[in-house]
């Protein structure tokens, strides 16, 4: 199966997925998570396993250094996969409090064994040091409601973005978490705050649900990523069901076949 692409912008980038290496819900490797996106039609993709404040399968009880080393097994697993077969691999990381949660983007797993500091600091203070780092933070789904979400909290003083779009609320392929309001309360928020918008799949398995953001030109690398973000640069982006800009007008069908 492909997904159909829209004309002039070819370059398609799934922003949130996890693996069972590094996340206790993942249900697949990297490398068969980056197999199966390569073959669906992406140009790269993100891998944002669950921290320490989230459904990590990493024990907690292990050093920082070497606690990150095995974090980030899924992403090494996933870019040898993209070395081999042209697909841009980039580290990312879900972390959590009290189930918020936040995406961080731009970082690489050495530039977080250079802040031990982020296992113990309060939500205001992970921005401050993502950001003097030179990395971005996208809060994630941030209307979802669920068990392990006591209670619906936004930060948008603390954040550089909101995901807007979550596929997994969206796509008719997602057999949980599927309400698809919490995307356009989600846009809301992001047009309140003047805040771009970031869309990822938030997928655990190779059952793809086609969400992303979709560019003109290809990524460099995840700093590039931020900055394309931060920078106002054109993009798209995909819930899974339909193409939309960056201000949640739809454009046109998502077609997976």
């Amino acid at each position: 199966m492909k997904i159909n692409l829209q004309e002039g912008y070819p370059f398609f980038y799934e922003t949130h997925m996890h693996t069972n290496q590094g996340s206790a819900c993942g249900r697949n490797t990297g490398f068969e998570m980056a197999k199966a996106c390569k073959e669906l039609g992406y140009t790269g993709v993100f891998i944002t396993d669950h921290n320490w404040g989230g459904n990590t399968c990493i024990s907690r009880e292990l050093p920082w250094e070497e606690w990150m080393r095995q974090y980030a097994t899924g992403y090494r697993d996933a870019k040898r996969f993209g070395d081999d077969n042209d697909l841009d691999v980039f580290f990312g990381m879900e972390t959590g409090f009290t189930g918020t949660e936040f995406l961080i983007y731009g970082l690489s797993p050495e530039d977080f064994i250079a802040i031990p500091k982020l296992r113990v600091c309060s939500i205001e203070e992970q921005y401050e040091l993502v950001k003097k780092a030179g990395g971005m933070v996208s809060q994630a789904h941030p209307y979802r409601v669920e068990p392990y979400i006591p209670e619906v909290r936004n930060f948008p003083d603390y954040v550089d973005a909101f995901e807007a779009y979550n596929a997994t609320h969206s796509s008719p392929l997602s057999v949980s978490h599927n309400v698809a309001e919490w995307n356009d309360e989600a846009m809301k928020l992001a047009l309140l705050h003047n805040k771009p918008i970031t869309a990822g799949s938030d997928t655990h398995s190779t059952n793809l649900f086609g969400g992303g953001m979709a560019f003109k030109r290809r990524l460099r690398d995840s700093k590039d990523f931020c900055d394309a973000v931060l920078n106002n640069e054109d993009y798209i982006v995909s819930d899974g069901q339909y193409w939309r800009d960056k201000k949640g007008q739809i454009l046109a069908g998502l077609e997976i076949r």
